[in-house]
């Protein structure tokens, strides 16, 4: 229930400011909110307000979803160890050093997150660390450091809100025209539907796009991990994996989760490659 209300609060919050934000702008510039310009103006400032809301909140959300603990002062020598590593291989990477905690699951994960590098956050399952040896768990960490070091979250959120600004644009453009013209503005409830149900489908077909950004994403911090700590150590890090159970992260924690959920559904709906194409991506590099 606490993080279903927190989910709302968040999303009226987003809806509220992006509304306040939209009505000045188009009282400052005199767009004609009801046309082409207007409309995508309207798209635009929902789509990337929204992703941007969410990236600048992500650790925040990240921290009270998992329950992670922040390590200001480790506790104990795995912890001692896990600040070490982790403050290694950003100096390699030639990153800041995020937050680092802990979070309590049996399955072995760990996720990166944050509105930038200078504001991120790797988090570690306590099934990771009781799991893994520590040349895997220090792959995993490298793959965490590799995501922030390329910048993945702000990628994905510029990705996602050219897809938001899009999905929402077309769809009222479509609906407009199945409605013989019916305005944006007072088209009535079978307009909002008609766009509501567009919605659906155009946020589903370009998820496509996402999840294929996604998946390339991950490619490249499995690179980034093997030239940060050896590709075996990656390797060995991925096979373990293979013995584990599906994972548990929701949204943005699972998409930069170093493992993505099993599925039966099509591959242009993944998140991650399967961990044998990764696996075979590594062995093959040189």
């Amino acid at each position: 229930m606490k993080r279903i209300l927190l989910f709302l609060a968040t999303n009226l919050a987003i809806l509220l400011v992006v509304s306040v934000v939209f009505n000045v702008v188009i009282a400052a510039t005199g767009i004609d909110a009801q046309g082409s310009v207007g409309l995508l103006v309207f798209c635009a400032l929902f789509g990337f307000g929204g992703a941007f809301v969410s990236l600048w909140i992500s650790r925040w959300m990240a921290l009270r979803s998992t329950g992670a603990r922040v390590i200001e002062q480790p506790q104990n020598q795995s912890e001692e160890w896990l600040l070490r590593m982790v403050q290694q291989q950003t100096k390699k990477a030639g990153i800041p050093m995020p937050q680092v905690a802990v979070y309590q699951s049996p399955e072995p994960n760990a996720f990166a997150t944050g509105r930038s590098k200078n504001a991120s956050l790797i988090a570690v399952s306590t099934g990771l660390l009781q799991n893994m040896n520590a040349d895997e768990v220090e792959a995993v960490l490298a793959h965490e450091v590799s995501h922030i070091a390329n910048g993945d979250m702000v990628t994905l959120t510029l990705i996602q809100g050219v897809i938001n600004t899009f999905v929402m644009f077309f769809a009222r453009i479509i609906a407009s025209a199945l409605m013989r013209g019916g305005n944006q503005r007072g088209g009535g409830f079978a307009y909002y539907g008609v766009v509501m149900l567009l919605e659906v489908v155009f946020g589903v077909l370009a998820s496509t796009i996402v999840m294929w950004f996604s998946r390339q994403r991950e490619f490249r911090a499995d690179a980034g991990s093997a030239d940060l700590v050896g590709k075996q150590k990656m390797i060995a890090a991925l096979r373990r994996l293979q013995q584990g159970k599906e994972s548990q992260l929701d949204g943005t924690m699972l998409a930069f989760g170093i493992s993505g959920k099993r599925s039966t559904m099509s591959k242009l709906f993944m998140s991650h490659p399967p961990l044998d194409e990764r696996i075979h991506a590594l062995e093959q590099r040189r």
